[in-house]
């Protein structure tokens, strides 16, 4: 049953979203009935938070029955003793799963306020505190100590050191105030730190807040999934292509045990600095960082100089990883989607101009994965028909491990091509609370059974370059 919300677009977007998922193709598969069911059931399941935290242990400095060991500690610390298990999943055997609590629909809201944006919001959901950056408002008095409840403003219409607020508003649950409203919004005072230290969220799920920074990595299941996947080999070089935060680029200099080469690549400076903090603190060695646009890497001569960095020679690389940029209309939660149909439909040019480099990069008998965090047929499907037209080099292959649905119907592709892709479908599932009695109740098999689907929506194919020119 939903508790917030269903998910809302701006009037073009939705009407865009709307035919995607009411497509001829699909609806003759499953009758205008359940195709207009699964679509609505997946808008309401976007604005809920997924109903499992996953963390990827870092394998290079410790093993998973000592991370969960430690994590089960972390949980009785910070739940007070509530039994809430940590669980390994069978497929793959480098991550832990736990189960988040909610939503809990009894909690008493508090006379004293703060509003946060949205970003702030759904972090809180997945398990954060406050921190005084997503603070938007709170009330008139509010002092440092104070019990507060904290609500989200998923419009972004609340105006900064507002001291009310009547807007469209989602309650996240209770938190007690470490500082006062004059210390946040003093020009001089703190621009980062706590804010609110969450006590009573309306989902209860584990803070990471310096919890095992070296030894655990916080990633949604299909991310985890995607370097499985691309498998890459010890003593290969692999490119990521748009490498940002670097989640997927330690995952794969871990499953290579960090022999090899692991080239990043981003636009943007800082996240770069970032991937290249990630890998020094998982101590991975093999992983070289560039700021660079994918778009360009290719080089069309030979370079004289011994310069490692991009752009690189054709058949360069045995495995690339393209985690394409996309409209990210599957992340969850989100109860607000706020780009514009002009930025939803700018990603396809741009992931096709990403994804020929790909194939010029990538060695004959090479694999190329493919992969996206939205919903859409034209950043998904319709991609890969339009690669297996375009590049009679490439072939689909098998994915390992297969734990998501199918591809989705609609971009005309055969039954026998989307049975080899992977489509991460929050609404395979029902919208079900967890509370601590019915967790209590269920098997591990059910609960990592649902931890499968009660993810992210993603998307992932695998291609390999065949060895004829």
């Amino acid at each position: 049953m939903s508790f917030f919300p269903k998910i809302s677009f701006q009037r073009e977007v939705e009407e865009y979203v709307t035919k995607v998922f009411r497509n001829n193709e699909l609806i003759t598969a499953l009758g205008t009935q359940e195709a207009e069911s699964k679509y609505q059931s997946l808008l309401s399941h976007l604005s809920h938070p997924p109903g499992f935290t996953t963390v990827r242990v870092n394998t290079h400095l410790a093993s998973v029955k000592h991370v969960k060991k430690l994590l089960f500690e972390e949980i009785q610390k910070q739940f007070k003793g509530l039994c809430v298990p940590v669980l390994e999943h069978p497929k793959l055997q480098d991550i832990l799963i736990i189960p988040v609590i909610g939503p809990r629909r009894d909690l008493k809201k508090h006379s004293s306020e703060v509003i946060v944006g949205a970003h702030c919001g759904y972090a809180v959901l997945r398990g954060a505190h406050v921190y005084v950056p997503g603070i938007i408002s709170t009330s008139r008095f509010m002092k440092a100590g104070d019990l507060v409840s904290v609500y989200s403003d998923i419009e972004g219409k609340c105006k900064r050191g507002a001291k009310e607020f009547e807007g469209v508003k989602v309650f996240l649950g209770n938190g007690i105030s470490e500082l006062s409203r004059s210390e946040i919004f003093s020009s001089s005072g703190p621009l980062n730190g706590m804010g609110v230290r969450m006590i009573e969220p309306v989902y209860l799920s584990l803070s990471f807040d310096n919890v095992l920074p070296s030894h655990l990595f916080l990633q949604n299941l299909p991310s985890v999934i995607v370097s499985h996947i691309l498998k890459p080999q010890p003593g290969e070089r692999i490119l990521d292509m748009c490498a940002a935060p670097g989640g997927k680029t330690t995952h794969l200099a871990t499953l290579m045990h960090d022999q090899g080469e692991v080239i990043a690549m981003d636009k943007i400076a800082n996240k770069v600095k970032k991937i290249k903090q990630n890998a020094e603190l998982l101590q991975l060695n093999c992983i070289k960082a560039f700021r660079y646009d994918g778009t360009k890497a290719l080089s069309v001569e030979k370079r004289e100089d011994e310069q490692e960095g991009p752009p690189f020679l054709p058949e360069s690389f045995d495995r690339i990883l393209l985690d394409a940029p996309c409209s990210g209309m599957g992340q969850r939660p989100n109860m607000a989607y706020s780009s514009t149909l002009k930025e939803v439909t700018s990603y396809q040019p741009l992931q096709r101009k990403l994804f020929t480099v790909a194939v010029k990069l990538l060695k004959p008998g090479g694999v190329l994965v493919y992969s996206t965090c939205t919903i859409t047929l034209s950043e998904n499907e319709e991609q890969v028909a339009w690669a297996l037209k375009t590049f009679p080099c490439l072939q689909l292959q098998p994915q390992e491990p297969h734990i998501g649905g199918e591809g989705m119907r609609g971009a005309g592709l055969s039954l026998d091509q989307l049975k080899l892709l992977q489509r991460f479908d929050p609404s395979a599932v029902p919208l079900q609370g967890m509370d601590i009695n019915s967790l209590q109740d269920s098997g591990e098999d059910d609960l990592i059974s649902l931890a499968n689907k009660d993810c992210i929506g993603f998307f992932i194919a695998k291609f390999i370059k065949s060895n004829s020119k």
